[in-house]
């Protein structure tokens, strides 16, 4: 379905990103991957679809570097036609007490990477008439949770922008969607299930479904498969007229 578009996924060495970006690559898109996990093994991944990849290293924190790979990613592959901007980091702490480096880099990598990147590899989408851009916000780009000021800051401002870019591309072949996902199955909420088993003295089910009460009705994690088939149809002829959503995919959790 993909053939011949480019996609660039930032933050996508591993979990959501690496999900998102195999989707792509088993629709036949190139895919340009970013990140700071395994590199080799990312590459594999996606490169055992038979999808064309490279890497490039920007750091998203870096306005200059998030401009150089989508110039490295338009010089590799001839354009961006699927931006994903996924990358994101996390820090947690009462307000009072939040580290303001942190907080910077938050906004930095959450948000303010995903303006840059959109700014400059929106006109070439614009000039070949097709492009899609999709945000990875999350849950808290609708609700909020304690201790995480920076972070429901960030995504709430990337809903934000999601929207407002969907506005000024309305008329054009170029759609601006957001994924919202509550707790997600990856290696690194494996291991806060783990931590909570160990702490609690319970066996890793009962674990996962106390991490899971707290918030997500369903009881039962977003896997990084469904949210790339839902990429995948947001890429699609089918929602070509979906503009400026935010898709929740929480099994609940903001339906409360």
């Amino acid at each position: 379905m993909l053939q011949g578009k480019t996609a660039l996924v930032t933050g996508s060495t591993s979990g959501i990103g690496l999900g998102l970006a195999l989707a792509l690559a088993q629709q036949g898109a190139r895919v340009m991957l970013n990140g700071f996990g395994d590199v080799a093994a990312a590459q594999d991944a996606v490169a055992a679809t038979g999808a064309e990849v490279d890497y490039h290293g920007a750091d998203m924190s870096r306005s200059d570097e998030v401009v150089d790979l989508v110039r490295a990613t338009e010089s590799r592959f001839g354009g961006v036609d699927i931006l994903v901007n996924n990358a994101g980091i996390q820090h947690v702490a009462p307000v009072h007490e939040f580290p303001p480096e942190r907080w910077d880099a938050i906004i930095a990598i959450n948000l303010s990477s995903a303006f840059h990147s959109t700014r400059v590899a929106l006109p070439g989408m614009l000039t070949r008439g097709w492009g899609r851009i999709v945000n990875v916000a999350s849950v808290h780009g609708h609700v909020a949770s304690v201790n995480k000021s920076a972070y429901v800051a960030a995504k709430h401002g990337l809903v934000g922008l999601t929207k407002a870019v969907a506005l000024e591309t309305a008329t054009t072949g170029v759609t601006v969607n957001a994924l919202c996902p509550g707790w997600v199955l990856t290696p690194l909420v494996q291991k806060q299930v783990e931590a909570r088993a160990a702490a609690d003295g319970v066996a890793l089910p009962e674990a996962t479904r106390r991490l899971l009460s707290d918030k997500q009705p369903s009881l039962a994690f977003t896997t990084p498969e469904q949210l790339g088939a839902l990429l995948v149809f947001l890429c699609s002829e089918a929602a070509s007229n979906v503009r400026g959503q935010a898709w929740s995919v929480d099994g609940g959790w903001t339906a409360q």
